[in-house]
């Protein structure tokens, strides 16, 4: 489109009123016993940690909660593929925000042959499904594909192996995926059209800005909800009975 990348400056500047309409939605959600389920997917390093912690940061961790789930253990492969997600769906008043899902059978498994094309097959019949009965039950289902060209990809690769902070971001797979990134792209372009659904549809979300990416995303996602705004309620503090103490210590402990 021809738009420079958003500084950091702007970028604070235009996600403070983001972040005052997501606390709103969180107390609608609290009044109104709504949940909200919202799936991040896309390629290794298109930004999805950040988006989520760009959601997450300023909402009650108790009501907001991340789910990024480990590799299944032995236990959870011989499970219905389904299951493991199925404890981590929001109840009432929750945010439930996945760093992947399900989908991870679509993408990486079937990228790197971890599920047989037969697993695959069965379960983009059966996401559609599965997506439906959580929109039929009333949850409010939103599905996110962060998208980023290879170059862009390469260049984050290498920022996270110069970083001793992000090291740890980069895996054996990583390594792999930065070979089949035009398998990647099949297998994406296959899901999407299995699993793009009026009930439960995608929204594609340019993220080679990550800051731009984030803000286009949360300004998506917040038009549309429903009407979330309620009345405010005036917060006050009733004045203490007596003068402020100070806190002391009886014993040997002492603060440091």
């Amino acid at each position: 489109m021809g738009e420079g990348r958003i500084s950091r400056q702007s970028y604070a500047q235009q996600m403070l009123p983001l972040e005052l309409e997501l606390n709103a939605v969180a107390r609608w959600l609290q009044h109104s016993g709504q949940r909200l389920l919202v799936l991040f997917e896309g390629r290794d390093t298109a930004g999805k940690g950040g988006v989520i912690s760009a959601i997450a940061q300023t909402l009650n961790p108790r009501q907001c909660r991340v789910v990024a789930l480990p590799r299944p253990d032995e236990r959870e492969r011989g499970e219905w593929y389904f299951q493991r997600y199925v404890p981590h769906l929001p109840a009432a008043g929750e945010i439930r925000l996945f760093d992947r899902s399900w989908y991870n059978r679509a993408g990486v498994e079937r990228v790197m042959g971890y599920a047989t094309e037969a697993q695959v097959a069965a379960f983009l019949k059966q996401a559609p499904v599965f997506e439906r009965l959580l929109v039929d039950d009333g949850i409010l289902l939103f599905k996110y594909w962060l998208t980023v060209d290879q170059a862009q990809q390469e260049k984050r690769f290498a920022d996270r192996l110069r970083d001793p902070l992000k090291r740890w971001k980069f895996s054996e797979v990583d390594a792999q995926a930065r070979t089949k990134y035009a398998a990647y792209g099949h297998a994406r372009d296959a899901m999407l059209e299995a699993t793009h659904k009026r009930r439960a549809p995608w929204t594609l979300v340019d993220f080679n800005d990550q800051r731009r990416g984030r803000l286009t995303l949360i300004r998506d996602l917040l038009s549309r909800l429903p009407d979330y705004q309620l009345p405010e309620i005036a917060a006050t503090l009733p004045p203490l009975a007596r003068a402020p103490r100070k806190e002391r210590f009886r014993g040997p402990l002492r603060p440091i």
